[in-house]
């Protein structure tokens, strides 16, 4: 439709942007409603909320209300300009993390050449607000949990890159776009029935993405920075109101985000098999305009169903143990499949 109205370049952003500013806290409120209120309590034998709305599908809603006349409290010693930046800093990176995801042919903010090294850029971002959380609120438990924050994230900073790197050397672009063409064209052993979903070579560099991903988000087994029996509540402990609901809204569209990048990477995103119908063109890139954003909705939603699956069956790691697992475990097997799929790229 935006290419049928021949609208200048950024009259097209701007729709684009308002459509993702759109997209990404719906994205969230599902996430919110299936998994942190529906699914979970499946897994605990109990209905969950009921009374806002039909089976409570309003109790979102009524959250969001009762944060919002909770009073915003700054403590007196924290740094005032410092104290009210981060949650804004936090949902700030995940909102550019959808700026390249590719949604259908022509559904992404900005097809960037450099795609994946964009979206693992801003994605580290976050990491700025932890700290300035942490410093700015003037409470040692704050402190610790932001410190915490910043040694997890930056240890599994790497692994995810890392095992990005084999899809990288597999497709050869960093394009976002491309990679799920690739996918969709792609053939195993001379079989194209199902395309080539790299889930099936790079199954190492997805599992290794995940965990990172688990870490990434701060979920369960890897909570350390907000362990309520250590710290109390981490770096988030003196926010209150709407900075808090910021920074619970930004952990679910977060975890939105990263289930979508591995969707894309990994599952062949948006895409179907060109064996089934190509894509790209004709009749079936017009049907992947309106099947796009539901194929990889569904992929995503999936995924963020594991993420939060496993956050409410895991006990808590150690720190120690935490890091091990970083540095000991999945950095080396990331850098071996990196290995095997450049030899295999050369051989094959």
């Amino acid at each position: 439709m935006i290419a049928a109205l021949d609208l200048p370049y950024w009259a097209q952003t701007l729709i684009k942007v308002g459509v993702a500013a759109i997209v990404v806290p719906t994205g969230a409120a599902i996430a919110v409603y299936l998994f942190l209120f529906k699914l979970i309590s499946f897994m605990q034998s109990r209905l969950g909320p009921m009374e806002a709305g039909p089976h409570g599908t309003m109790q979102l809603l009524a959250e969001v209300g009762k944060w919002l006349q909770k009073e915003d409290i700054v403590p007196e010693r924290a740094d005032q300009r410092l104290f009210k930046i981060p949650p804004f800093i936090i949902l700030g990176s995940t909102f550019l993390m959808f700026v390249v995801i590719p949604a259908g042919p022509t559904a992404v903010v900005s097809s960037l050449p450099t795609g994946i090294f964009y979206v693992l850029a801003v994605s580290s971002v976050s990491v700025i607000g932890v700290l300035v959380a942490g410093w700015a609120s003037a409470n040692k438990y704050a402190l610790m949990g932001g410190l915490r924050a910043a040694g997890q994230l930056i240890a599994y900073e790497l692994p995810m890159v890392l095992a990005v790197v084999g899809v990288v050397i597999q497709a050869g672009t960093l394009n976002m776009q491309e990679i799920v063409v690739q996918q969709s064209h792609g053939a195993i052993f001379g079989f194209g029935g199902i395309g080539n979903p790299y889930v099936l070579t790079q199954l190492v560099g997805f599992v290794v993405f995940m965990i990172a991903v688990q870490a990434e988000l701060g979920q369960t087994p890897f909570d350390m920075p907000v362990a309520e029996s250590e710290v109390v509540g981490g770096w988030m402990v003196e926010y209150t109101g709407i900075r808090f609901l910021v920074f619970f809204l930004s952990e679910f569209a977060a975890a939105v985000g990263f289930s979508a990048i591995a969707s894309t990477l990994f599952l062949g995103g948006w895409s179907v098999p060109a064996t089934w119908f190509d894509p790209m063109s004709g009749t079936g890139r017009f049907l992947m305009h309106f099947g796009g954003p539901i194929i990889l909705l569904t992929k995503t939603m999936v995924l963020t169903g594991v993420i939060f699956w496993v956050r409410f069956s895991m006990p808590r790691f150690r720190e120690d143990q935490l890091q091990r697992m970083a540095w000991k475990f999945l950095i080396p097997i990331s850098l071996l499949n990196i290995a095997a799929t450049a030899i295999l790229k050369v051989v094959m």
